[in-house]
């Protein structure tokens, strides 16, 4: 029953990349106002939580580009008006096989003990890879709903735009 949690895994993830599907570079880096971030940001902060939590604190290899560290952490933000380093397309395909490599790799693991135990801001404490791996379930739900919100504040500033 256990390894169920890779098809919820693929199934949020599933979800997260229907929602950006026909988004261009443009539209995932709008911050609207009172916003700290921008869709763009928030796939790429996806990424980095998921891949830390799964690799990281197995010590297993994991797949960083350099700059994510500094541009996705918790408490980053982008720039106020300046382009990211980083495409939005280069996001989606290391989110579209994420979790294929995530598998490939915990497969029949799940109860194994990390090689480092974690709490999160929050409180929960997690110390095996099924526990490091379910709250990422949350969590890409929470940054799925913030990208909603992102979407529709686009397309309202941009008919907004369009019609003065």
């Amino acid at each position: 029953m256990s390894e169920y949690l890779f098809t919820q895994l693929r199934f949020v993830r599933g979800n997260t990349l229907k929602l950006v599907e026909a988004l261009s570079e443009e539209q995932s880096e709008i911050v609207p106002e009172d916003f700290n971030n921008n869709i763009k940001w928030n796939l790429g902060h996806i990424y980095f939580i998921l891949e830390r939590n799964a690799f990281h604190f197995t010590q297993e290899d994991w797949v960083m580009p350099e700059v994510f560290p500094s541009l996705f952490s918790p408490g980053t933000k982008p720039e106020h008006g300046q382009r990211m380093p980083v495409s939005l397309s280069e996001i989606l395909e290391l989110l579209e096989n994420q979790i294929d490599r995530i598998e490939a790799t915990f497969s029949g693991r799940l109860k194994e003990k990390t090689t480092e135990d974690y709490t999160t801001s929050q409180g929960l404490y997690m110390s095996t890879v099924e526990e490091f791996l379910s709250c990422n379930l949350f969590h890409e739900g929470m940054h799925l709903d913030r990208i909603k919100v992102l979407k529709k504040l686009n397309r309202t500033k941009v008919n907004q735009g369009t019609n003065h």
